[in-house]
């Protein structure tokens, strides 16, 4: 019998998020962690998770400024970090130069300064980073994968990605924090940080150059105006003009974010039902990145953040034939919903997923994969229990240390830079990983 002490672990940054978290912490995975603490810059919105947790909590709530006492106090194994993207590092560097290990949101930060902290207290502390990268336990892109390990289409030259983000989904992201690019780096970091960490995993290589094109192409206030979809409010809720706007996000008629945000602002003024045709936009909703890897193969990759249905489209040519994957997470966008399913592929709406196998001189060959449950396909069960259960062995390599969130992360600063210098960068120049 495993007599093994459970970790002492604590979670800082409250938001919708870090319930994935909390739930496992207090729920599956309590016989091998412990969840001993909550720090955030709002009180309010850890006395919300104090509640979502009873009865196995409440636990400790800390203030953001007390952080490094929390970890002394209630001496803590493993810090998970869900606050926002730009305040990761200093979450990282701190826990580590405590001697505790970190679980990380994706990205791992934003910006290559940042990425240098923590990779130098990483090997300075000898401590673990694990970037949360849940795609990589999605069984749909475990067998791509395998398949490419096998050699199953040879060689690979290229692959060609598309993401669609939903007007649900890709809206939510100009309503938030996310909207200014100093929090998030862009979409080019804070979403496609997945994507391009799953090129990096499948093909087993590191980017070497970038160039990148794209802009504020649907959302903002001068895209909002030119279309005839601007109304004149700030932020949705107790705004009349906001009535009938399917853009809009009521968060009084949403109990989960009406709790967590709504309900919170008398502490920090976080508006989380901004009007996403509003001034103040500074991040991209339409990228295009071309991508070449130290292997040789290249990547085309095309991100879109206000598509009628959401899911996205891969294929790798290979010297031996092609692999194609399909997943609709969503077929269409109904007004009136606005919650974003961030993957969660249980709603009505939800689509098909469909992986082939083209090899040449064969008739095509549709690889059979089981989904499962919870969201992105199963990948968040599958990640918790290698975060906080019995871990194991790991063939397909799919634990993601700082080193990953690095390598993810620098396509990302790459292509920012190539958007704002217009050619080609060596990301190199930016971080060596």
């Amino acid at each position: 019998m495993d007599s093994a002490p459970r970790r002492r672990c604590a979670v800082v940054g409250l938001g919708a998020r870090a319930r994935l978290y909390t739930q496992a912490l207090t729920g599956p995975h309590a016989d091998r962690a412990e969840l001993v603490a909550f720090c955030d810059v709002n009180a309010h919105r850890m006395a919300v998770h104090n509640e979502w947790i009873a009865p196995a909590g409440p636990v400790p709530a800390y203030r953001a400024e007390d952080f490094d006492e929390m970890l002394r106090r209630e001496r803590v194994d493993l810090v998970v970090v869900c606050t926002v993207d730009r305040t990761h590092d200093e979450y990282i560097v701190r826990a580590l130069e405590a001697g505790c290990d970190v679980v990380t949101e994706k990205p791992m930060t934003t910006d290559a300064d940042r990425a240098r902290r923590i990779l130098d207290a990483r090997r300075r502390t000898g401590r673990s980073v694990r970037v949360a990268f849940n795609y990589r336990y999605n069984p749909v892109h475990s067998a791509v994968r395998q398949l490419l390990a096998r050699g199953e289409i040879g060689e690979v030259g290229s692959v060609h990605f598309e993401w669609l983000l939903d007007l649900r989904h890709g809206a939510d992201y100009f309503r938030r924090w996310h909207r200014d690019k100093a929090n998030s780096g862009g979409l080019l970091v804070h979403k496609s940080t997945h994507h391009f960490d799953l090129v990096n995993w499948w093909l087993d290589a590191s980017p070497d150059t970038v160039f990148a094109q794209g802009g504020l192409f649907f959302y903002g206030d001068e895209a909002g105006r030119r279309r005839g979809l601007a109304r004149d409010y700030t932020r949705a809720h107790g705004s009349p003009a906001a009535e009938g706007d399917p853009f809009a996000l009521r968060l009084a008629d949403e109990p989960l974010l009406k709790s967590l945000y709504l309900d919170a602002e008398s502490e920090d003024g976080y508006h989380r039902d901004q009007n996403v045709f509003a001034p103040g936009v500074t991040i991209e909703d339409d990228m295009a990145v071309l991508v070449r890897y130290d292997s040789g193969a290249t990547l085309t990759y095309h991100l879109t953040a206000y598509a009628p249905w959401e899911g996205y489209r891969i294929a790798f040519n290979g010297s031996e034939g092609r692999l194609e994957l399909l997943v609709e997470e969503t077929t269409w966008s109904r007004p009136g919903i606005q919650t974003a399913l961030h993957g969660a592929e249980t709603d009505e709406d939800a689509g098909r997923t469909e992986l082939l196998l083209r090899r040449f001189w064969e008739r095509p060959r549709e690889i059979e994969v089981p989904v499962g449950e919870g969201g992105h396909g199963g990948g968040d069960v599958r990640m918790l229990g290698d975060l906080f259960g019995a871990g194991g062995a790991d063939p397909l390599g799919r634990a993601a240390d700082a080193t990953a969130g690095a390598r993810s992360l620098v396509t990302g600063l790459a292509a920012n830079e190539s958007l704002g210098a217009g050619w080609v960068v060596g990301v190199g120049e930016l971080l060596e990983v």
